[in-house]
């Protein structure tokens, strides 16, 4: 086979460095973007933030006045030792007044957020109470064991059979006995019903703390210990029958019931907030809805004058060629953030400009929409869209959404048009919070009332919906007692 050369010629798409780096600014969230400029901050000398220049008056100097110890007299603000003759009457306010303002100006500024304490856990809060309670060291052991298997909603993970088994081989004649002693100390600990095997035994430990005059009590433990079931299930007529007690005092240990905590842990369970910093605010001014970029997500740069200055002078060495590859960097950065800036807020006036309803009324009012029509309308790629409504968010008068929100599949209605699935939804959730409890409504009849509305959505659907929703059925729903 003769080997030859042969010339090809055709067209392809490059990724150039400048293009990959737009690409990359363009789907950071905010959070990711203020680490990659800070970074760039770092990296690269010829960027800089550009600091709007405060305009300081000079302070004048005070006026000098004749004393027979001149040579005890400073300049305000730079007395650094203590004079040798003080007047009687003095305030050490009056001598080191302005030293004191001076060196609070130029101190820090205390960023009190970032001196939190790490959040609190169960398991930090039960040993804590661990060694406050005089235990023999068997039963620490003991009690150690039954606190590491304690979950965040302060129920046990394992069974007190399976907790003996572990200990088995680390204590010498060791009796079931003795753990489940340490289990019912351990349950004293606050919060009340931590350590609890089931629910059932949760509410029975938060009911047996309480004081035996507690009315209703004795009925609200027969309850939970033993027909917990048929409250789950609001059989009214069972109860009352079983424990012989009239409607009226059903009630009421019922009601003393729903004041326990089913998650003891979790009021002691705590996580740190996280913070939405909204990418655009949405205004009404002058009855028309306004865009505007958040100013503070991104400080604003520019080339460092002096440095760029320096490439000018300079011959052409190793040092000014890696300026000058700086200097490139800087502007493609500078300007992908303008592109990315300028993107940013084209999409997010696109999505106001369809979603007027929503931003008047609130989801109910919300339009179906794609991302294909706002990337027809902007002439970009639907990629490009996706990247711009990936992670970002939209400060409105109905809250901070995500700009992905305001994206949702049709319905069709009998009228033609098109409902988004999030007002059906929103249409869903109204329903049902007006709802009777007594006779809470079904899928079938939540899809009869939305059809009234000129919205034909199956039943299926509305399950689905109410699922997503993290809604009950209605058999679950429904309230008796």
């Amino acid at each position: 086979m003769k080997q030859s050369l042969h010339l090809r010629q055709g067209l392809h798409l490059t990724m150039t460095p400048q293009l990959q780096q737009a690409i990359k600014l363009l789907q950071m969230s905010t959070l990711d973007l203020q680490q990659e400029i800070q970074q760039a901050l770092e990296s690269n000398m010829m960027l800089e933030i550009n600091e709007e220049e405060s305009s300081i008056q000079p302070v004048e100097a005070p006026i000098e006045r004749k004393s027979e110890h001149s040579d005890l007299q400073t300049s305000e603000g730079s007395q650094t030792d203590i004079p040798d003759e003080l007047p009687l009457e003095f305030s050490w306010d009056d001598i080191y007044e302005n030293a004191m303002e001076a060196s609070s100006h130029s101190s820090e500024i205390v960023e009190f957020e970032s001196q939190r304490s790490n959040a609190a856990t169960l398991l930090d809060h039960l040993l804590w109470q661990l060694e406050l309670t005089p235990f023999s060291e068997r039963d620490h052991a003991i009690a150690m064991a039954i606190i590491d298997a304690i979950n965040e909603d302060g129920y046990l993970r394992t069974t007190p059979e399976e907790i003996f088994q572990g200990l088995q081989s680390q204590l010498d004649d060791l009796e079931f006995d003795e753990v489940n002693a340490v289990l019912h100390r351990v349950q004293f600990f606050d919060p009340a019903g931590v350590g609890a095997v089931n629910l059932s035994d949760c509410l029975r430990i938060q009911l047996q703390q309480l004081p035996e005059t507690t009315p209703y009590r004795e009925e609200a433990l027969a309850i939970v210990t033993q027909h917990l079931d048929l409250l789950a299930t609001h059989e009214q007529s069972k109860l009352m029958r079983r424990l012989g007690i009239s409607e009226h005092h059903l009630n009421k240990a019922v009601a003393l019931i729903r004041t326990l905590d089913p998650k003891p842990g979790a009021q002691i369970q705590e996580s740190d907030s996280e913070y939405v910093i909204p990418d655009v605010y949405v205004t009404k001014q002058n009855d028309e809805w306004q865009v505007s970029l958040n100013p503070d997500i991104a400080p604003k740069l520019r080339i460092n004058p002096f440095y760029s200055a320096m490439i000018k002078r300079s011959d052409n060495s190793k040092d000014n060629a890696c300026m000058k590859d700086h200097l490139q960097e800087a502007r493609w950065f500078i300007k992908s953030l303008h592109s990315r800036n300028d993107t940013l807020l084209r999409v997010a006036r696109a999505i106001v400009k369809k979603q007027t309803g929503f931003l008047e009324h609130g989801s109910i009012a919300m339009k179906p929409m794609v991302l294909r029509e706002i990337a027809e309308e902007l002439e970009l790629h639907e990629s490009t869209i996706s990247r711009v409504t990936t992670q970002k968010y939209m400060h409105t008068p109905n809250g901070i959404v995500e700009f992905k929100y305001f994206f949702s599949s049709h319905v069709s209605t009998e009228g033609g048009g098109e409902c988004s699935s999030i007002a059906i939804r929103a249409f869903i959730k109204e329903l049902i919070s007006n709802e009777n409890l007594a006779s809470p409504l079904s899928d079938s009849k939540i899809a009869d009332l939305l059809k009234e509305k000129g919205i034909n959505v199956a039943r299926r659907t509305i399950a689905k919906y109410r699922e997503a929703m993290l809604i009950s059925s209605s058999s679950q729903r429904k309230r008796i007692l």
